[in-house]
Parts: structure tokens; sequence; C-alpha cells
């Protein structure tokens, strides 16, 4: 009997420790790291960005996608892990259209794309295989593209509706994946 308790025990210790947002990157602040950093850079494209009001029709057509975080919330660890490294990945396929109009500096917007394409790769190391797409965020960020860079022929505004709506997307992302907030497996 009291190795079956035991080996319970231990079990669930492995379990825990295999956690997916038990995973280095996000428990060795790594992750946090990261996300202050391109908080930063988002926030020094807004310091160089030139306000201008018209984007407010084009917001309307792309609204945030408050519903797809709220299941993600709910998910699995791996489910949530995942569903983080989508949403850097098309972060940072918004950020390799063109962006010759926008009012940022290159070597700001360059920095940015690098720690959130390293913030991604990281996190798709700690899910090994399990990497399901979520269909609804794919076609969010086909939407930006087109409703919002396309439609607005990748104008220094349409970009500062894609900077505040990727903004919005890695802060709900970081509350997603901070370790304070996961519960452990």
């Amino acid at each position: 009997m009291l190795y079956r308790i035991l080996f319970v025990c231990l079990a669930l210790g492995v379990l825990s420790a295999a956690s997916p947002l038990r995973c280095r990157w996000v428990t060795e602040e790594k992750f946090k790291e990261h996300s202050k950093n391109y908080l930063k850079q988002l926030n020094m494209m807004a310091s160089n960005s030139t306000n201008t009001t018209g984007a407010a029709s084009a917001e309307d057509t792309v609204a945030f996608p408050d519903a797809l975080y709220s299941q993600a919330s709910e998910a699995a660890d791996e489910d949530k892990l995942a569903f983080a490294v989508q949403i850097l990945e098309g972060v940072a396929a918004l950020f390799e259209e063109d962006h010759s109009s926008a009012s940022w500096e290159e070597v700001t917007m360059e920095t940015f794309v690098n720690v959130v394409t390293q913030q991604a790769d990281s996190l798709r190391s700690c899910l090994g295989s399990h990497n399901p797409k979520n269909m609804k965020l794919q076609r969010y960020f086909t939407r930006l593209s087109r409703s919002v860079l396309k439609k607005l022929g990748h104008s220094a505004e349409a970009w500062e509706l894609i900077r505040e709506q990727v903004k919005r997307h890695l802060m709900s992302t970081d509350l997603l994946i901070s370790p304070q907030s996961s519960v452990t497996v």
C-alpha cells in the first residue's frame, strides 16, 4: 500500500514538472524578459507614429478575438502554449508585409520581429510535436492582413492600427502564459 501511494505521488510530481507551462523558457523568466522587450519595441514604434483618425472604420472590420482568448484560457497547458505560438507567428507574419509606409524606424521593427520570432521558437520547443492550429485565429490574422493592411494600402494609418492590435494580442498572450496564472497539472 505504501508503495502505491509513493508511486502516485511520484507520478503526480512528474506530470506537474512535465507541464508545458513549466517549460524552462517560461519558468526562468526568459518569457517575461522577451515580452517586456517586444512591448518596449511596440511602444517605441508608437512614439514614432503619426496619429490619424480614419482607422476606426477598419478597426470595426476586424474585431479583436476576445472569445478565442477566453477559450484558450480554459484549455490544457499544451493548447495554451500552442495558441500563444500561433499568435506570435501571426504577428511576425504581419510585420513581414510591406511596411515601407510605416512611420517607425526600420531597426526598431526588425528588433521587434526578431524578439517575437525568438519567443515563438522557444515556446514551440516546449510543445514537442503537439502544435494544433486554431483555424479561427488563422482567419483572423488573414483578415487583418487583407482588411486592414491591403485595403488601406499598407499606409502609416493601417500600420498604426496593426500595431495597436498586436500590442493587445501580446499583452493578452502574456496573461495567458504567465507562470503565475498557470495551474499545475
